[in-house]
Order: structure tokens, then C-alpha cells, then sequence
């Protein structure tokens, strides 16, 4: 079993190529967190430090060691977290409404205290959304050019 270390660069295939993330952070209930980069390759680009330092397209928890372990990723390299990345991000949180498909009252989560804003304006639409994502759910986000400031929720 690898052992993870923050600031790994993990490689993971989809069907239209190569992305990238980088490890930054574990929670203790939520697991791995990784910055995860739109860009996809054909093959293994050889600038990986730059392009962590890159803003990256959305951030989610994902069982990273897991996904290590079975060979679905895979640690391609280690370079430091960007300084913007290394602070614990705030992530917004809901329930979707099931008459609606949305979310009805959005709550802030620092990862040690939750509080509760009721609707979300522009600039809190862009901060990530707290969930942990599996391998397939991480790939067809990456495959989809999915945001969290586009999710309908």
C-alpha cells in the first residue's frame, strides 16, 4: 500500500486522454482532498509542477488511496501545494429539494464548523461542494468539463 503525501500529483485516465490533480489536504471524516486540473493529454506532460500551479477546475474529497491502491490512478509526481491551495478550502453544502432538484438552503463548512446562509450569491456559487466522489464519478466530472459554479443545484 502507498503511502500518500501531500502536494502528489495523481494521473488519471479518462476516455479523452490524461488529467491531473494534485493532493492537498486530509479530512478526517472525508478522506483525500484533490485540486482537480480541466486540461487533457494524450500523453504524460513533462511541466507537472507548472501545471499545479494552475487554477484548477473544481476540488472535491475522492478515496485516493483506495484508487491508488487498485491501479485506477496513479502518483506521478510530488511538488509543492501553491500557497493560494494550502489553507483548508470553504465548501457549500445542501439538501436537494425533491419537487425542485434544488438546493433550497445552502450551508458553509470551513471542514471543522458548518453554518447555515439560506440562499448563495455568485462568488459562494463558485466555492466547491462538499461530497466525497468515487473513481467513476471523479472520471465523468473530469470527462464532462464539470464546475461547481455550473452545477444546477
Amino acid at each position: 500500500m502507498k503511502k500518500l503525501k501531500y502536494g502528489d500529483v495523481v494521473e488519471i485516465k479518462t476516455k479523452n486522454g490524461l488529467a491531473y490533480a494534485q493532493y492537498t489536504h486530509k479530512h478526517k471524516q472525508f478522506g483525500a482532498l484533490l485540486r482537480v486540473f480541466s486540461n487533457i493529454y494524450t500523453s504524460r506532460p513533462g511541466n507537472l509542477p507548472e501545471l499545479i500551479k494552475l487554477e484548477p477546475t473544481f476540488i472535491c474529497f475522492s478515496p485516493l488511496g483506495a484508487a491508488v491502491n487498485r491501479g485506477i490512478v496513479s502518483i506521478v509526481d510530488c511538488a509543492a501545494v501553491p500557497l493560494e491551495a494550502q489553507a483548508f478550502p470553504t465548501f457549500r453544502a445542501g439538501i436537494i429539494n425533491p419537487s425542485t432538484k434544488k438546493v433550497d438552503v445552502w450551508w458553509l463548512w470551513d471542514g471543522e464548523t458548518e453554518w447555515r446562509v439560506g440562499e448563495i450569491d455568485a462568488e459562494q456559487r463558485k466555492l466547491p461542494i462538499r461530497g466525497v466522489w468515487n473513481d467513476t464519478l471523479l472520471i465523468e466530472r473530469i470527462e464532462s468539463g464539470w464546475m461547481s459554479n455550473t452545477d444546477p443545484r
